[in-house]
């Protein structure tokens, strides 16, 4: 679920962090740029695992900021096929059922991905399972924690195509990083349900 990526690159150091051990500043920079993005067909950059190597610092004209080639290594989320993980619903649709963690939410379980004789209810807004039809459906309910399997990722590279307005709306609406799950297998689903 969580890798180790090496990256090389510029990082730049503000005169107010100066104050810092430069192991300290070096790394608040690395976290401030990287943390909480997504890095097209690597994953989610969660923080920074150890530094590897660190030039030394250039200090760049009119800015007073210090430049500084750094390698190091990252920790990345970015869950395997064929991986089990837990999540929440947090949405549920004709289309399918919307899943987070605690930091990620581009989990989708498309409807052909649910187990057999499960339907969608229009009127509770959620999938119920009909596990045997002598008795009462079980329900996909909103914030019910699941397990789930993953079976593809989708990756949407969110540069704009043109300048204008319209391309880079279009182009932030798409999640740069979308996980697809399976809940057909037995003891997948709701966790309750297995316990």
């Amino acid at each position: 679920m969580f890798i180790l990526t090496k990256i090389a690159d510029l990082v730049q150091i503000k005169p107010g962090d100066f104050e810092k051990p430069s192991h300290v500043a070096i790394e608040d920079s690395i976290n401030a740029k990287y943390s909480n993005r997504v890095i097209q067909k690597i994953g989610l950059c969660i923080c920074m695992y150890d530094l590897l190597w660190a030039s030394e610092g250039l200090i760049g004209h009119g800015t007073g900021m210090v430049n500084v080639n750094v390698e190091f290594r990252m920790i990345v989320f970015r869950p395997f096929k064929g991986e089990t993980m837990f999540g929440r619903i947090t949405e549920s649709t004709p289309e399918g059922i919307h899943i987070r963690t605690d930091f990620f939410e581009d989990i989708f379980v498309a409807f052909k991905e649910l187990p057999e004789n499960t339907q969608y209810d229009h009127n509770e807004h959620a999938w119920k399972w009909m596990f045997d039809p002598e008795s009462e459906p079980m329900y996909y309910d909103k914030n019910e924690m699941v397990r789930l399997q993953v079976i593809d990722e989708t990756w949407h590279d969110q540069t704009p195509e043109s300048a204008e307005q319209e391309a880079v709306d279009k182009a932030k609406k798409q999640s740069p990083y979308r996980i697809t799950g399976s809940m057909m297998k037995e003891g997948f689903g709701v966790c309750l349900w297995w316990e």
